[in-house]
């Protein structure tokens, strides 16, 4: 399947209006899945450390997944040319506490199986150090290769099916391999949370900062019933604010990545703030909720390689961690399906392969799915420190230039910030 649609160029668009936040210290937002412990191990006191990086590995370990069909696992990832890629996925398995919020969903014949409803390939480029999250809309078609169960059995190849039930093929590994070859990305490591494992990573650190916009969001599916305003939520409100699609202002699924986006972007911004990187009551109590609730890769299991990608995103600043979409073309066999426009894409690849900074041109305002949000006030600066003269004779240092993504890339990066385009419209 290919596409001969061309995308449109946009000319740049200035980021001033979305809000630029300051870079972070230490450690990114990936910590939040696969780096907990290594941020344990890095920052907590040694006794702590040396009991993370012992007592987690044996429940980190259990049901482990081998993936098939992917490159050798670097030895090394500091020594990478090219980067490195974990694919992330979460699945809408009817766990028993939360069912209730899924509805039909968790109530038909279905009930019993699993959806990979959010997929996410995190590519951490070499140097200079990037993070880029592509994901991949749940409604998207594409094919599906032949992958092993569990059982050993393995399952016929297809030429156009919806990536989420990508799952029910082959679990975590066919996930990896199918997404491999959609993007032509070697994925070595994966993990998978469940949409009800988040509600406690959520809370191990006391909640996430949202913004809700428009009049509100209101959603008779995930219960949702929330004026507009920033919202801290934890809990099933972490959930319910995940799920959500028909409490933003277009109701689709690419809408609602773009609010999880949002949510991501948040996210990076709490791990790295005070509350939580510099508590190391907080950052155990995250690193026990996360191996009790993630599934990842056996490529994944040695705390050397989470500390190793712990190291290789430490320094990142916000603004090259960058939260991009899939890029896609209306299915012409069904309007309510997504195809891939590999034209885009191509592009996307290749600025990710060339390590280049990423513009995203895309106006978030349409997306359905967020609006931009005013720069809040921060407090006033300090006195500047005094201009050194400059040297004549010295070189100036280049200034690099993003690339400009193709306009039907919608994202942001976590130095923006955005409120959830909500379905309520205000009487002002």
């Amino acid at each position: 399947m290919s596409s001969t649609h061309k995308p449109t160029r946009r000319g740049r668009r200035t980021v001033a209006r979305h809000g630029e936040l300051s870079s972070p210290s230490p450690f990114g937002f990936i910590l939040k899945l696969v780096g907990i412990v290594a941020a344990v191990v890095l920052v907590s006191g040694a006794g702590v450390a040396a009991y993370a990086a012992t007592d987690f590995t044996a429940s980190f370990t259990e049901g482990a997944v081998e993936l098939e069909g992917q490159g050798a696992v670097p030895p090394d990832i500091g020594a990478i040319e090219g980067g490195v890629d974990v694919l992330l996925v979460g699945t809408d398995e009817c766990e028993e506490e939360y069912a209730y919020l899924f509805g039909d969903r968790c109530t038909g014949a279905d009930a019993e199986g699993q959806l990979n409803d959010v997929n996410m390939l995190v590519h951490i480029s070499d140097n200079p150090r990037r993070v880029t999250v592509v994901s991949f809309p749940r409604d998207l078609m594409v094919p599906i290769p032949s992958c092993t169960r569990e059982d050993g059995s393995t399952t016929s190849a297809t030429s156009k099916t919806q990536i989420n039930s990508a799952w029910g093929y082959g679990g975590l590994s066919c996930v990896a391999k199918t997404i491999k070859e959609l993007s032509g990305q070697n994925i070595p490591f994966a993990a998978k949370v469940s949409f009800g494992n988040v509600i406690n990573i959520t809370d191990a650190i006391g909640g996430v900062d949202v913004c809700i916009g428009n009049g509100g969001i209101k959603d008779k599916y995930t219960g949702i019933n929330w004026p507009s305003g920033p919202r801290t939520i934890q809990g099933v409100e972490a959930l319910q604010f995940l799920r959500t699609r028909h409490g933003l202002q277009n109701g689709s699924d690419l809408a609602r990545i773009s609010n999880q986006q949002q949510y991501m972007s948040s996210l990076a911004r709490k791990l790295v703030s005070d509350e939580v990187l510099s508590n190391p009551a907080t950052l155990y109590k995250l690193a026990a909720t996360a191996v009790d609730n993630i599934t990842p890769s056996k490529s994944l299991t040695n705390p050397m390689t989470l500390v190793q990608i712990a190291l290789a995103v430490k320094n990142v600043p916000f603004e090259d961690i960058v939260f991009v979409q899939y890029p896609v073309l209306t299915d012409p066999a069904d309007v309510n399906r997504v195809v891939p426009d590999y034209d885009s894409a191509e592009q996307l690849w290749a600025a990710l392969a060339a390590n280049e900074s990423l513009e995203v041109t895309h106006d978030q305002d349409l997306t359905g799915g967020v609006i931009v949000a005013d720069p809040q006030p921060t407090e006033a600066p300090a006195d500047p420190a005094p201009t050194a003269t400059a040297d004549p004779s010295a070189t100036p240092a280049p200034s690099e230039t993003a690339v400009a993504l193709p306009n039907n890339i919608p994202g942001q990066n976590a130095a923006q910030q955005t409120c959830s385009a909500g379905n309520v419209r205000s009487n002002g």
